[in-house]
C-alpha cells in the first residue's frame, strides 16, 4: 500500500509544481513516501510550512480526509493549518482530525468510551474544580492536615498531573519533583485513589484524564485499539520535542498499524521538562522506529549567518542531540556583541541606553526585546524602563512585583516597618491556615485599637481570638514578625521570612513551587543592595505604582519592548534581542547544572533565545553580584559564552557606547523561497 500511494502521489506533485513554493529540504518533507519519518527542524526553517505541505500532498494524492490525524498543542495552531492547506488542496481538509492531544481525545472518547467505561456525555473538569474535588478527598480520607505540612489543592493538582502524563509511579514523581512530600507518599495515594474513584462514580474527567483515558482505550481495549489504528492511514505531529511521555505513547500505538507516521520537532528547542515534556521521544525516535527516514531543514530564513554561526557553535557543546547545522538565507550582517557590566544595575542602564540608541537609529519599540533566564531576571530592567518612561510589557505573566508570592513575602518587611499598615495585615494574617478575610478583619480590628500593635499581636489575648487549630500557626507567624522587626537589612528579613514561615507555605500551596522560590531568592539578592529596608520598599512601591498604570499611552496599537523569559518567547522574533544575566548561576541557573541532562537543557534554552534575533543579538555579562553587607562577588561568565571562540562575538565597549562594525560583506546566495518562519 506505501508503495502504491507513493506512486500516486507522485505524480499529484508533478501536477502541483509543489516546487515553486518550496525549497529543496521542504519539498522532501511534502512530498516524501509513506512510513515513518522524522523531520529536524532547525529555527526559522519554516517547518510549519512544510507540515502544511504535506497534509496538502497526502490529500491531492487521495487520501481520505478522515483518515488522516494532525496533532499540534493549540487548537488556533490546528485551524491555520488546516485552513492554509485547504487553500492547496480544495475541499479537503472538512474532515481531517486536527486539534491538540486534548481535544481530539475528547472526540475520541465520546465515540468510544463506553469500551472503558466513559460514558459519551461525561463532564470535564476544570482546574479550580479538578482542585476542589482533590481537597474534598483530603477530607474524606480522614488526613488531619493542620499541624504539619500537607500538600493543598493546587498542589495535589499538580502531582496528579505529573503521576498520568509521566506514566511514573507516585512514588518516583515525589522523589524527583516533589521530595518535600515523601514522607507523605501512602497518604497522597489515599487521596489520588479516593480522587480517581470520585471521578468514575460520578463521570468526570479531568484535564489529564483526557489523554490517560485515550492511552486506557488503546492499551486495555483490543477492539477499539485496533479499529483506531487501522482507520488512521497517516499521523502527523507537530512540536513533537514538546510531548511528554503519555502522548508519546499514544502515538505510536495510533500508528502501529500502518506506521505513517510524521513527527515534525527540534531536539535543541526541548526547554520544557519542568511541564512534563520529554527528551526521549525525539532523541529516541530512532529506536523505536529503526527504518524511519530522516528529513532536516536546516535553511534558516531569519537571522543573519553571525547568529546562527554562534548558536551552531553553542549547541554543538550538547552530547544528546541530533546533529544539524542551521544555514542562512540572509545576507551578512552584525556580529552578537558581548558586553561586560559591573553589576546588575549597569547591566539595566546599559540596555535601557541602548533600546534609546537603537529608537535614534530607526528602530521601533517593537522590534526590541529583552529574553531572560528566570522572571526575577527582569526587575532591575523593569526599574530601569520606568525611570526612563521606555514602555515595555511582560509577555506571558505579570510585572514582578504583582506577582502574589513576592508581594505576600514584601507584606512580611511593610508590617516590620509600619504596624498600622491595615491591607499587609490582612494579607498576611490570611496566609494562616483556618483564617479567612472575616476572620483577618476581626483581628485588625482587635490590633489597630493598640499603641503597639507588633507588641498587641504577640500577646496570648490575639491568639485567643483565633479558633483552637489555628492558634499554633499564628503564634508562628506572630514569632516571626517580632524578629524581623528587630532586623535592619531587608535582605535578612526576607531570609527570616522564608525559613520561619513563608517557605513551608510555598511549598504546599503553590504549583510550580520551585521557581517561585527562584523570583524570592531573587528578589534577596536584588534588596542586598539597601542596608536598610524602607529605601528598599519605597523602590518597589514605586515599581508597584507604575505597574499599576497604563505604560504605554496613546492608541492601543502604539508598539513596546518586549520583556520574557526565553520560554515564553520560544516560537517569537525580534530584530534585536538583549539576554541579561550570562553568568553561572544566573544563566545556566545554578539548580540545573548538577546533571548533565539538567545542563544541556539549559544550553537548549540558550539556544532557543539566541535563535529568537533576526539582526542584532547583544549578550551581556555582569560582573560583580552585590551580597549582604554591600559586599561584591565577582561572577564567572556563562560557560555558554566561554565554549565559544572568540571570532563569534564581538566585544562592546561601553565607554565608546558604538554598536559593534559591520562584519565582512553579504555573501552571494542561492535565492530560495521565503516562507514563515517558525520556531
Amino acid at each position: 500500500m506505501v508503495r502504491k500511494f507513493a506512486l500516486q502521489a507522485r505524480q499529484v506533485v508533478d501536477a502541483s509544481d509543489f516546487a515553486k513554493e518550496l525549497n529543496p529540504e521542504q519539498l522532501a518533507v511534502a512530498t516524501a513516501p509513506g512510513g515513518p519519518m522524522l523531520v529536524v527542524a532547525g529555527a526559522g526553517s519554516g517547518k510549519t510550512r512544510a507540515l502544511i505541505y504535506r497534509l496538502s500532498y497526502l490529500l491531492r494524492a487521495g487520501v481520505d480526509p478522515s483518515r488522516v490525524m494532525l496533532v499540534t498543542f493549540t487548537n488556533r495552531a490546528a485551524r491555520e493549518m488546516l485552513q492554509r492547506a485547504e487553500l492547496i488542496a480544495p475541499d479537503k481538509t472538512r474532515h481531517v482530525w486536527g486539534g491538540t492531544f486534548h481535544h481530539i481525545a475528547n472526540r475520541l472518547l465520546r465515540q468510544h468510551g463506553r469500551a472503558i467505561g466513559i460514558s459519551p456525555d461525561f463532564t470535564i473538569l476544570d482546574r479550580e474544580d479538578a482542585a476542589d474535588l482533590l481537597k474534598s478527598c483530603v477530607t474524606e480520607a480522614g488526613i488531619v492536615i493542620e499541624k504539619r505540612r500537607f500538600p493543598q489543592k493546587k498542589v495535589l493538582t499538580e502531582i496528579s498531573s505529573f503521576v498520568q502524563n509521566t506514566l511514573e509511579p507516585l512514588d518516583k514523581v515525589l522523589a524527583k519533583r516533589f521530595p518535600m512530600f515523601l514522607q507523605n507518599c501512602e497518604e497522597l495515594r489515599q487521596v489520588l485513589t479516593c480522587y480517581a474513584r470520585r471521578k468514575r462514580e460520578r463521570q468526570l474527567l479531568d484535564y489529564d484524564d483526557m489523554l490517560a483515558a485515550w492511552h486506557v482505550l488503546l492499551t486495555q481495549g483490543d477492539a477499539v485499539r485496533e479499529q483506531l489504528a487501522a482507520h488512521f492511514l497517516h499521523v502527523l505531529v507537530d512540536e513533537y520535542q514538546d510531548t511528554n511521555a503519555l502522548q508519546g505513547a499514544i502515538v505510536d500505538i495510533l500508528a502501529g498499524t500502518h506506521r505513517n507516521l510524521c513527527v515534525v520537532g527540534d531536539d535543541s528547542q526541548s526547554i520544557y521538562s519542568f511541564r512534563g515534556a520529554t527528551f526521549e521521544n525525539i532523541i529516541g525516535f530512532r529506536k523505536r522506529y529503526p527504518d524511519a527516514r530522516e528529513y532536516r531543514l536546516e535553511t534558516n530564513y531569519r537571522s543573519t549567518p553571525e547568529i546562527l554561526e554562534l548558536a551552531n557553535a553553542s549547541i554543538a557543546v550538547n552530547t544528546r542531540r541530533l546533529p544539524k547545522e542551521l544555514r542562512a538565507v540572509r545576507p551578512s550582517g552584525l556580529r552578537p556583541a558581548v558586553t561586560a557590566c559591573y553589576d546588575g544595575a549597569a547591566q539595566a542602564r546599559f540596555i535601557a541606553e541602548y533600546a534609546l540608541h537603537l529608537l535614534d537609529q530607526g528602530r521601533k519599540l517593537g522590534d526590541i526585546a529583552v529574553l531572560y533566564r528566570s522572571h526575577w531576571n527582569s526587575m532591575e530592567i523593569q526599574l530601569e524602563f520606568k525611570r526612563r518612561n521606555i514602555p515595555f510589557h511582560i509577555r506571558g505573566g505579570l510585572r514582578f512585583f504583582e506577582q502574589a508570592h513576592i508581594k505576600d513575602v514584601l507584606a512580611y518587611l511593610r508590617l516590620a516597618r509600619n504596624p498600622r499598615d491595615e491591607l499587609a495585615w490582612l494579607r498576611v494574617l490570611q496566609l494562616i491556615p483556618k483564617v479567612g478575610g472575616g476572620l483577618a478583619q476581626r483581628v485588625w480590628d482587635h490590633l489597630s485599637g493598640s499603641s503597639e500593635p507588633l507588641q498587641e499581636a504577640a500577646r496570648p489575648e490575639t491568639a485567643a481570638l483565633l479558633p483552637r487549630p489555628a492558634q499554633p500557626f499564628y503564634q508562628a507567624f506572630a514569632a516571626t514578625l517580632a524578629e524581623i522587626a528587630s532586623l535592619h537589612s531587608p535582605a535578612d528579613m526576607i531570609d527570616a521570612v522564608m525559613t520561619k514561615s513563608y517557605g513551608n507555605y510555598l511549598e504546599s500551596h503553590y504549583d510550580h513551587s520551585s521557581l517561585r522560590k527562584e523570583d524570592i531568592k531573587g528578589l534577596t539578592t536584588f534588596s542586598a543592595q539597601y542596608n536598610e529596608v524602607d529605601p528598599f520598599l519605597a523602590e518597589v512601591a514605586l515599581a508597584s505604582e507604575f505597574a499599576g498604570e497604563n505604560v504605554v499611552t496613546g492608541p492601543e496599537e502604539q508598539e513596546f519592548v518586549v520583556l520574557s523569559t526565553v520560554h515564553q518567547a520560544k516560537g517569537l522574533e525580534w530584530p534585536v534581542v538583549f539576554i541579561p544575566w550570562l553568568a553561572d548561576g544566573r544563566f545556566p541557573t545554578d539548580f540545573c547544572i548538577n546533571t548533565r541532562e539538567d545542563e544541556e537543557e539549559e544550553r537548549r534554552l540558550f539556544h532557543v533565545a539566541v535563535t529568537r534575533a533576526k539582526d542584532e543579538l547583544y549578550l551581556s555579562v555582569p560582573q560583580f553580584l552585590r551580597s549582604r553587607g554591600n559586599a561584591m562577588i565577582m561572577m564567572k561568565p556563562s560557560r555558554f559564552l566561554m565554549e565559544l571562540q572568540g571570532e563569534l562575538t564581538e566585544r562592546m565597549d561601553l565607554e565608546e557606547g558604538l554598536p559593534p562594525a559591520m562584519v565582512g560583506e553579504a555573501p552571494e546566495q542561492q535565492a530560495l523561497p521565503e516562507p514563515e518562519t517558525d520556531a
